[in-house]
């Protein structure tokens, strides 16, 4: 009855928090159409990774409920009928039954640093789960942003394709007219045929991208997941980033992997307590009543209760010798707190130069940003140029396929930088806290 009170608390937490998106049949060719919010909606409720760590946050709640009992006296009881048989005797049959109860009194402190320990464990395996989730978010995010991408590029090669096409229509015309030579004319049909190309890998591209998101998402491979175009106006908000010092501080308060080795610390203390508990005595206290018959049952209740006893009672145990077993669990105690410290301050290091490091990329970014968006409007507006001049027969299909692969490799760099710098710039939003949106 417990476990089952228990899932239903859990299902009616998750239903608030995660409200539910409808299920998908895998066998249906409609396509479903997600935002960023809706796959990160969708893995946090249905993700198997995330599932199994909140299992383990549970595991820990439990053995740190069941932790606090041990300050709580335990509660036995016993009974036993046996028939007894001689020749000279008879058959016979009698009975005992009793209660018992004990407590621990005192243990060195065990009892109360074993709770604290189990508490601390607890609290930092949700710590744990917290960092498990940013990873999720990012690697959501990449893989969100590479569908991104790879749907912006085929609408630049789709773009670049019907170009490639009227440029064969032209070239075969004045190739026909003997306006130019045949060889020009093969090249424009050569150029077709790779655009078309271009689009047929994009196209691969994207859907082993999507893929990769629907696992992510612990999502049928079978679905057909489509994604949904963010506001236009987002990377313009994303472009108002923080200063380097803001970005370190939130990151530091809010990350959850410099806690966790907080709480490495914190536990690696605890456990020294819990080694030094078994040099001092345990004082327990007990208690039982018992009672019996014999042979005649007609005397049952009377026997039963002339036959009662209670009895009560204190026991010290003072260790003596342990053979150094005690002393050996202190040390390694104590090693195990300064390797904690180590690993904090080491982690604490690695993720200011991380967010440092992150922190570069954005603004590494941004510039690359800026500088292929110039680029690929200046290339786009050159080979506009040209295929007006080609197609008055003022350049050769030399001169114009050399400007068209200028342009496709312009707007092939502005695609892939636009989109590492949303992807750095929202890993950064992840690292400060920030709920990611777009």
């Amino acid at each position: 009855m417990k476990k089952i009170i228990l899932g239903l608390l859990l299902s009616l937490t998750t239903l608030q928090i995660f409200p539910q998106i409808p299920s998908f049949d895998s066998d249906s060719t409609q396509a479903i159409y997600f935002s960023l919010d809706d796959c990160l909606q969708y893995a946090f409720g249905n993700s198997f990774s995330r599932k199994n760590m909140l299992l383990n946050e549970s595991v820990r709640e439990e053995v740190y409920k069941q932790s606090k009992l041990e300050r709580l006296p335990n509660l036995s009881a016993s009974l036993n009928e046996n028939w007894n048989h001689g020749e000279n005797t008879g058959s016979s049959l009698n009975g005992n039954y009793g209660i018992s109860t004990g407590v621990t009194l005192y243990q060195g402190g065990s009892i109360t640093n074993t709770i604290e320990e189990n508490k601390l464990l607890m609290e930092q395996t949700q710590l744990q789960t917290q960092q498990y989730e940013n990873g999720l978010v990012i690697n959501i995010l990449e893989s969100f942003l590479t569908v991104l991408g790879n749907e912006e590029l085929l609408k630049y090669q789709q773009t670049v394709l019907e170009a490639s096409q009227e440029q064969v229509q032209q070239g075969k015309a004045q190739f026909a007219a003997g306006l130019i030579l045949e060889s020009d004319y093969l090249m424009l049909e050569a150029q077709y045929a790779s655009d078309q190309t271009n689009i047929v890998d994009t196209e691969i591209a994207r859907d082993n991208n999507l893929l990769t998101l629907k696992s992510l998402l612990s999502m049928d491979p079978e679905v057909n997941l489509r994604i949904i175009y963010p506001d236009t106006t987002s990377i313009d908000q994303m472009i108002l980033i923080p200063t380097r010092q803001v970005v370190i501080e939130r990151s530091v308060q809010t990350l959850p992997d410099l806690k966790i080795s907080q709480y490495d610390v914190d536990i690696a203390n605890v456990g020294i307590k819990i080694a030094r508990s078994s040099y001092f005595p345990t004082i327990s206290l007990t208690g039982s009543v018992n009672t019996g018959h014999n042979q005649n049952f007609k005397q049952f209740g009377s026997q039963i209760r002339d036959n009662l006893a209670e009895q009560i009672g204190l026991s010290v145990s003072i260790p003596i010798w342990d053979k150094g077993r005690t002393k050996l669990q202190t040390v390694q105690s104590k090693i195990a707190l300064q390797q904690a410290e180590y690993n904090q301050q080491q982690n604490d290091i690695e993720i200011r130069q991380q967010v440092t490091q992150q922190y570069q990329n954005v603004i590494s970014a941004l510039n690359q940003y800026n500088t292929n968006d110039i680029k690929q409007k200046a290339y786009a507006k050159t080979f506009d140029v040209y295929r007006a001049l080609f197609n008055a027969g003022s350049i050769t299909a030399v001169d114009l396929l050399q400007q068209q692969n200028n342009y496709i490799s312009a707007m092939t760099d502005y695609i892939q930088s636009k989109y590492s710098f949303m992807l750095r710039r929202k890993i950064l939003d992840v690292y400060m806290g920030v709920n990611v949106t777009m």
